[in-house]
């Protein structure tokens, strides 16, 4: 027995051995088509890296997606006598591994190109080893800190994270959401695309209102205290940039912490959308309802149906046990990326050996320094940087300068285990309900909205996008409290301490509250401003509100440009400016020289110097050939003062000669009727209409006259007053409206003041009780009203103008003015008009003394140019200048006719010379007497006269 045993050993041994060699032989040609690597050669072979995570659902779906593209290429290339060889390595989530792999697959099997990896830090060294070999990286990485330009032999096979955040932003903006919270993992995949987004929701005026930063290692009560954190907040938008798995974790406690209900708006990244599949279903069905995404839009064409059923069986026999998993976009993406690789290597052909050129090192210290240079990698990066792939399985794949294009981007709902397509997004045209094959724009969505959606906490309205905090706190209301001019604001506390405020500020708060279609809860908050020039104003009862003391001030609050630096104002539910009050004057019809009101001094003035001047002109183009302008001096000066002024009612008697004259009264007499028809119209209005002349009709004269001007207590009126060069010792404050008139009656001399300053509002509400004895005067100084005063980026402004509108618009706000300003049209010019003097100014005529002037100084011109030439026979003599002008001057005073006589005698032409006018005896004694025979010269016509004409004496010769 024991020899038999001895013989039966051998060949058991043998048997075992044969059957560990069958063993190994079947489970190396196994493995071999897993891993892809195929030593068959035929012609040229380019072999082709591949660095996954195949211990991820994402890196088996690309290896199975390269192994098909593969397939399919080496299938079809047998005219080109090129087949490329893969050579696959795993990462294991690791970078060092990643890294590790990256360098065997560069120095031992001196690959001509790489894909992958996976994640963006592991290829953040990889592209580095590929800049320095010359060896194309195509990688699926996402994050946009992987610069494209920096980095010349990299290719980006996937659509950065950063192109999904304008599509992300139009969601935002169809709803209207001003404020959102960002969740995202605190590692290179997820601060890539904060600054992004930031920028896309900043163009579209939203802001970020919080970061939540999420660890990977984070445990389940640290995301569920972080959640709690968040669900204090107002904001109700949340947007999620989490990995798979990460992201279900978030969603159960969300849930739990009661953030998935009505009023919540979430919205994740194309990543988690894309992998949808891979979170348990039960977590969708429970605790992702309503949730928004965005993902890369895949056109359903039948190359991709058939596809994905060669993928499905393909992935089935070598993932067996992971039937759940999914065809998805980083897959198909992965297959167009192989494609175009073997686009490009089909191009190059065999104008470069397909090996490394080895470093020219004499030590070899490390294996970066083994490492050589790819001859066939320039070429391959060259063809593949702007390359496109029109019927690519994921749609149109297209790369230009190294990155991949966008294509539109598809907006789903997750309803259900599933998601359902409620839009689109593109670069073009934004938000549209459905696309074209061609990807362009088929209809444009109703009102900008999306199709119809399914919210958290199965609602189908829109969320808001913010709530008052869970806490149970109360909006905190500030209100004024101040002494007088309670029709806006008055607040009043009863013995429980409740505080009761009512006024127009107050009611139409009131109203605009429950106008808004949600609740508001809300508590007034009293803040007191005392009669003291030290005490705390409206300044700082706004800076409460940024200080975050107060929520929210509502008050007779002047919406102005320094204090919205730090605070948000709604529109504003009033009007304003700023303006003055005076008192007026006393009936000046009582008045003993109110005759001299119609014009104003300098008019009167410049009107008596024109009587004048044109009274003098008259003399001088008429003394010489008009008797009536003639004898002693007194009589002469007198004659200039009488005419001119005689002309002002039209009773002139003497006539003139000179046709320069007649011009010259032509114009005169039309500027004195214009003259005396303003005079007679502005008396006649002074005598018969009552009217409410002020006292000061100049904010100017105020300063001038160093009258004391009052403001309201507590106003920014009062650093208005300093910026227009108001004394600042010349101010005074009151609080009441009868404090007001108290002051204005009294007057600036007897401890009062002149005028006062203040807003519309308050001073239109003075006048309606004293309209009869002030009046608003000079210009008035815009500002923007009152508004409501909220936190700087507060969500609910807008809302709250959008109800201020509605209520202006309504009959509210009319009843509200009645109630507490009384009937505005009960008393006469009270209202606000500018009032200027009834006299008449000079500005108004000088456009006619401008031509009197004119007239009668060009007379005067003409009139001595043509006396000058015919005495220029006294300016040409030897005489010295002052013998000349004397003689001039003596010609000048001199009657034409006695100086022609006297002229002709001293020639000695003629003894007995002829004058072509009348003479008297008087004039000319030494003269003979003329000859009857000589026949009378006709009289000279003149201006018609009152009175009969004198006659005329016969001439003498």
């Amino acid at each position: 027995m024991p020899r038999f045993l001895n013989m039966r050993r051998p060949r058991c041994h043998f048997l075992i051995l044969f059957i560990q060699f069958v063993s190994i032989t079947s489970f190396y040609h196994y493995i071999t088509p897993i891993r892809g690597e195929d030593n068959k050669t035929s012609g040229v072979t380019v072999d082709v890296g591949i660095i996954l995570d195949l211990e991820t659902d994402v890196g088996k779906v690309m290896h199975t997606c390269i192994l098909l593209a593969l397939e399919d290429y080496n299938a079809t290339a047998n005219h080109s006598g090129i087949r490329i060889v893969p050579h696959l390595r795993d990462s294991k989530k690791d970078d060092v591994e990643a890294a590790s792999a990256a360098i065997y697959l560069l120095k031992d099997v001196q690959v001509q190109a790489i894909f992958g990896p996976q994640m963006s830090t592991q290829t953040d060294f990889v592209i580095d080893l590929g800049k320095r070999v010359k060896v194309p990286i195509i990688s699926p990485a996402t994050s946009p800190l992987l610069a494209v330009e920096e980095n010349p032999f990299f290719i980006r096979g996937a659509l950065p994270s950063s192109s999904q955040t304008k599509a992300i932003a139009a969601i935002v903006k169809t709803y209207e959401w001003r404020q959102v919270v960002v969740i995202y993992e605190g590692e290179h995949f997820g601060t890539g695309i904060l600054p992004h987004l930031t920028d896309a929701l900043l163009e579209i005026s939203t802001s970020v209102s919080y970061r939540s930063v999420i660890s990977s290692s984070a445990n389940d009560d640290q995301i569920l205290t972080e959640l709690y954190k968040m669900k204090t907040m107002q904001t109700r938008v949340f947007i999620v940039h989490l990995r798979p798995l990460l992201a279900q974790r978030l969603f159960l406690k969300a849930n739990k912490a009661g953030m998935m209900s009505d009023g919540y708006a979430w919205i994740i990244t194309d990543l988690l959308t894309s992998l949808l599949d891979s979170v348990d279903p039960s977590v969708i069905d429970s605790s992702m309802q309503g949730v928004l995404g965005v993902k890369p839009y895949v056109p359903r064409t039948n190359e991709l149906i058939n596809f994905t059923k060669r993928w499905r069986r393909r992935f089935r026999q070598e993932y067996s046990d992971m039937d759940s998993v999914e065809l998805n976009v980083f897959g198909l993406w992965a297959y167009d990326g192989i494609t175009v690789l073997a686009k490009a290597v089909e191009e190059v052909g065999d104008t470069a050996i397909p090996k490394f050129k080895k470093a020219d090192t004499i030590e070899n210290l490390t294996d970066f320094d083994t490492l050589g240079t790819s001859e066939l990698g320039s070429h391959l990066i060259h063809c593949m940087r702007n390359i496109a792939l029109k019927t690519g399985l994921s749609g149109d794949f297209r790369i230009a300068n190294g990155e991949l294009q966008p294509s539109p981007y598809e907006i789903v709902n997750i309803i259900g285990k599933g998601e359902r397509s409620i839009g689109f997004w593109t670069e073009k045209d934004g938000i549209s309900c459905k696309l074209k094959m061609n990807g362009k724009t088929a209809a444009k969505c109703n009102n900008k909205q999306l199709g119809d959606t399914f919210w958290p906490g199965e609602s189908n309205i829109a969320p808001k996008g913010w709530e008052i905090p869970t806490s149970g706190k109360k909006l905190k209301v500030g209100v004024p409290v101040k002494g007088g001019m309670q029709q806006f604001i008055k607040v009043e506390i009863d013995s429980k301490k409740q505080v009761t405020a009512t006024g127009l500020s107050a009611d139409v708060f009131k109203e605009v509250i429950r106008s808004l279609p949600y609740a508001l809860p809300y508590e007034f908050i009293p803040f007191q401003i005392p009669d003291n020039p030290t005490s705390p104003d409206y300044d700082h009862l706004v800076y409460k509100v940024s200080s975050k003391e107060f929520d929210a001030v509502v008050g007779d609050v002047t919406i102005l440009a320094s204090r919205s630096k730090y605070v948000d104002f709604t529109l504003p539910f009033t009007e304003s400016g700023i303006s003055a009050v005076v008192p007026v004057k006393d009936d000046d019809r009582k008045n003993t020289w109110i005759f001299l009101k119609p014009l104003k001094g300098e008019l009167w003035i410049t009107t008596g110097a024109f009587f004048v001047f044109i009274g003098f002109v008259v003399w001088v183009l008429e003394h010489r050939v008009n008797e009536e302008f003639r004898g002693p001096k007194r009589k002469q000066v007198g004659m200039i003062f009488w005419f001119s002024f005689s002309t002002l009612v039209f009773a002139h008697r003497e006539r003139v000669t000179s046709n320069l004259t007649r011009f010259v009264l032509i114009v005169w007499v039309f500027v004195v009727l214009v003259l005396t028809s303003s005079y007679t119209a502005s008396l006649t209005s002074m005598l018969t209409v009552q009217q409410l002349q002020p006292t000061i009709t100049d904010l100017n004269d105020l300063i001038k006259n160093g009258e004391y001007v009052g403001y309201q207590e507590g106003s920014f009126v009062k650093d208005v007053l300093k910026h227009m060069k108001f004394d600042s010792s010349k101010l005074r404050n009151y609080s009441t409206l009868e404090d007001y008139n108290d002051a204005l009656s009294r007057g600036s001399k007897n401890g009062g003041i002149g005028a006062i300053i203040d807003e519309l509002p308050y001073l239109r509400l003075f006048l309606n009780k004293y309209c009869r004895k002030y009046i608003m005067v000079g210009q008035t100084y815009k500002t923007a009203g009152f508004g409501f005063v909220f936190p700087k980026g507060s969500p609910l402004v807008p809302d709250i103008s959008r109800a201020i509108l509605e209520v202006m618009e309504g009959k509210f706000m009319n009843d509200a003015i009645q109630r507490y300003f009384g009937n505005e049209t009960d008393c006469e010019q009270k209202d606000g008009m500018a009032i200027t003097s009834d006299s008449l100014t000079l500005d108004s005529f000088k456009g006619l003394f401008l031509i009197a002037g004119v007239t009668a100084g060009s007379a005067l011109i003409i009139f001595f140019l043509i006396f000058l030439y015919q005495n220029r026979e006294i300016l040409t003599t030897d005489d010295s200048i002052l013998r000349k002008l004397s003689a001039i001057a003596k010609v000048f005073v001199e009657e034409k006719d006695k100086c022609s006589s006297l002229e002709i005698l001293d020639d000695g032409a003629k003894s007995q010379p002829t004058t072509p006018f009348a003479a008297s005896p008087e004039t000319l004694p030494n003269l003979p007497s003329q000859s009857p025979e000589r026949t009378a010269s006709p009289p000279y016509e003149g201006l018609s006269t009152t009175e009969p004409a004198t006659p005329v004496q016969e001439p003498v010769t």
